[in-house]
């Protein structure tokens, strides 16, 4: 096999793009080389190259293709058209019954001519968001300008041409601290010249060396770095020779809300937040240069803080204008705002909410102080779309209404924190509001979002979901579970209740819980209360695990093929079981052991205490197994038989008042 190397250098990539061009880039090039059997890829990237190595095969050897055309009668349009696609001629072609059939020598072509002839092609598809057109000619188009092409196979250059540039074996290093060419012959000679001249070439070294030497600056001060995953991969496809540095906020900036300062730093200036010993904001900012400057980066901290403070003048501008006003004077200008033109404006939406989250927190036990504020929460919760603050900062709606309404002191405490939390949870990670007040308004969000798009016809399909009302049902979901809520949602409609449980569905299915016994539990019924559904699964999963819960579902399973079975021929087999028609003790025994499962267990399940019901569920087990181990189901007397028909039908429609067992899988 042999090295095959590709090196794209260009004007600087968007961060965001840098990850998905490259794996777009190894799959295309990989498309094009299949004839070499490509293997063993690694890629790169960063701001200014995506990279590409892999090993490939010296040549596609000879072959012999046969390959059906069209019938013989075909018009000779469709056999022109065959003959074109295959650069043959009709002399190369025989006839095979009603079809014409081609064989065709291909010689055999070495690596270098097939990465000549067809990799251009292959490059030319990589579809980026955003592209842009140059040269002479104005037909090619790369995201920036291409700069530089390196491609080598086995040190050899393989010499292409890509739009104005023609590859070769140079490179280019650090743009300050080592510009101009570089001369490589490997992907390794590639990776260690960039090395010494100041650029880390693999984005996955680049991001450690980031995180770890953001981290020590942080520690050199007894502080730590705030978590944001995100941030870290962006500062990575910014810079090509990180230098970690931390500056000083001013500390009459300290006083703004810490989420205002701290997304100001991450959205204009890619700076990490740092927190104290105690977990709290830190006056200090971390951030990467791309250089290593003479004077230890002072003048770069210097200029990043001059930088920060006007960033977070504009931010206190915000706030104090904003503080002017209350939330309920804002309420009117939510008129002006139309959340969906079959819908109404936000200030119809917000007196949708108060009015469901009061009556969710009434259905949840609140006191009247508690149902006033939920309603009152949720009046105000959407008022901060007009403030100046979330004007600038869109991602700061809700947080900003929280410290809003906690500065009002005409409003409750709760309020603000209701407030605050209502769009949670915004993802799988993200928390979930805690508290009656707060539970009530987020659950009234984002189930008026559900009520009104189900209502207006616009339900989610299988290609897409442009209201995200399947997020919106999955926090819901949490919202309910992690709370531990009592809520039954018989007031939805069905369509909208089914889509929610069919979330609930995905959910288990992607948590690798069993989502077929939520499916055998909804089917016995009580499917609108989420926590009771819920805590059934998990009692009936518990008892599955069991051996006597294993052996019950296969003596289940026994009954039901028996009763399918029987019932095809003169069923079905219902009606009440008659005493006088046992003939062995082990039909005394299961039906007294249906009597008492129904009397014990069942009761106990209807009440809730689900986990001691099915314990006393297996107490079914033993004469369960007694009776098909002991008693001929089909009897030869056709009484006995209907009657032993009827127990085995007794045995099943008492387990499916626990749950439809016939849909667990396996």
């Amino acid at each position: 096999m042999l090295e095959f190397f590709l090196e794209l250098f260009s004007e600087e990539i968007p961060a965001r793009m840098q990850a998905q061009a490259a794996s777009q880039l190894a799959a295309l090039v990989a498309e094009s080389l299949a004839p070499l059997k490509p293997a063993a890829a690694q890629i790169y990237y960063g701001p200014r190259r995506l990279a590409l190595r892999l090993h490939v095969a010296a040549e596609v050897p000879a072959a012999q293709l046969s390959e059906r055309g069209p019938r013989a009668s075909a018009p000779e349009q469709a056999l022109a058209g065959f003959l074109r696609k295959h650069n043959a001629t009709k002399d190369q072609l025989v006839q095979d019954g009603d079809f014409w059939v081609l064989n065709k020598s291909v010689p055999a072509m070495s690596a270098r001519e097939l990465i000549f002839s067809g990799l251009p092609a292959a490059l030319a598809k990589l579809p980026w968001p955003k592209s842009m057109r140059w040269g002479s000619g104005g037909e090619f188009t790369w995201v920036r300008p291409l700069r530089r092409i390196v491609c080598l196979l086995d040190g050899e250059i393989v010499p292409f041409q890509l739009g104005p540039v023609t590859a070769g074996n140079e490179t280019e290093g650090h743009r300050v601290h080592a510009p101009g060419a570089v001369a490589v012959s490997s992907a390794a000679d590639w990776e260690l010249k960039l090395r010494t001249h100041h650029v880390i070439a693999d984005a996955t070294e680049r991001r450690k060396l980031i995180e770890a030497g953001v981290a020590a600056q942080a520690a050199a001060r007894q502080l730590s770095v705030a978590e944001d995953g995100a941030l870290l991969d962006e500062v990575t496809g910014l810079v090509e020779w990180p230098v970690p540095l931390v500056g000083r906020i001013d500390d009459d900036f300290m006083d703004l809300p810490p989420e205002v300062r701290e997304l100001s730093m991450k959205i204009n200036q890619k700076y990490f937040a740092l927190r104290d010993a105690g977990g709290q904001p830190a006056p200090y900012f971390a951030f990467v240069a791309n250089l290593a400057a003479d004077d230890s980066g002072a003048a770069i901290i210097a200029g990043n803080e001059r930088v920060l403070r006007a960033r977070l003048s504009d931010a206190r501008h915000f706030w104090d204008l904003d503080l002017k006003t209350k939330l309920e004077a804002l309420l009117p200008k939510l008129e002006k705002i139309t959340f969906h033109a079959k819908i109404g404006t936000q200030r119809e939406r917000t007196k949708r909410i108060s009015d469901l989250a009061g009556k969710i927190a009434n259905q949840l036990g609140a006191t009247a102080a508690e149902a006033n504020d939920a309603a009152r929460a949720g009046l105000l919760c959407k008022a901060d779309l007009v403030t100046g603050m979330v004007g600038e900062f869109p991602e700061l709606q809700g947080i900003m209404g929280g410290y809003y309404a906690a500065r009002d002191a005409h409003e409750s405490a709760t309020i603000g924190a209701a407030i605050r939390t209502h769009y949670q949870p915004k993802g799988p990670g993200d928390d979930v509001p805690r508290g009656l007040v707060a539970v009530s308004v987020a659950l009234a969000d984002k189930l008026d979002t559900l009520i009104e798009f189900f209502r207006i016809g616009e339900k989610p399909t299988g290609s897409g979901d442009p209201f995200a009302l399947r997020r919106a049902a999955l926090g819901v979901i949490r919202i309910i579970l992690e709370n531990d809520l009592r809520l039954p949602l018989a007031f939805l409609e069905p369509d909208l209740r089914d889509f929610i449980l069919e979330r609930l569905r995905v959910k288990l299915r992607g948590e690798g819980e069993r989502f077929d016994i939520l499916d055998a539990v909804l089917a016995g019924g009580r499917n609108d209360d989420l926590v009771d559904i819920m805590r059934r699964v998990n009692a009936v999963r518990d008892f599955l695990a069991t051996p006597d819960g294993a052996n019950l579902l296969t003596a289940y399973r026994r009954a039901a093929n028996i009763l399918r079975i029987e019932n095809a021929k003169d069923g079905p087999h219902d009606g009440e079981v008659s005493e006088a028609q046992f003939v062995q003790d082990e039909e005394h025994s299961l039906n007294n052991a249906l009597h008492q499962a129904k009397a014990d267990s069942l009761s106990k399940f209807a009440s809730g205490d689900y986990g001691f019901a099915m314990n006393e569920f297996a107490g079914l087990r033993g004469p369960v197994d007694a009776f098909f181990d002991k008693v001929t189901v089909n009897a030869e007397m056709s009484q006995i038989r209907l009657n032993r028909l009827r127990l085995l039908a007794k045995l099943r429609d008492t387990m499916h008042q626990v749950a439809e067992f016939a849909k667990l899988e396996g």
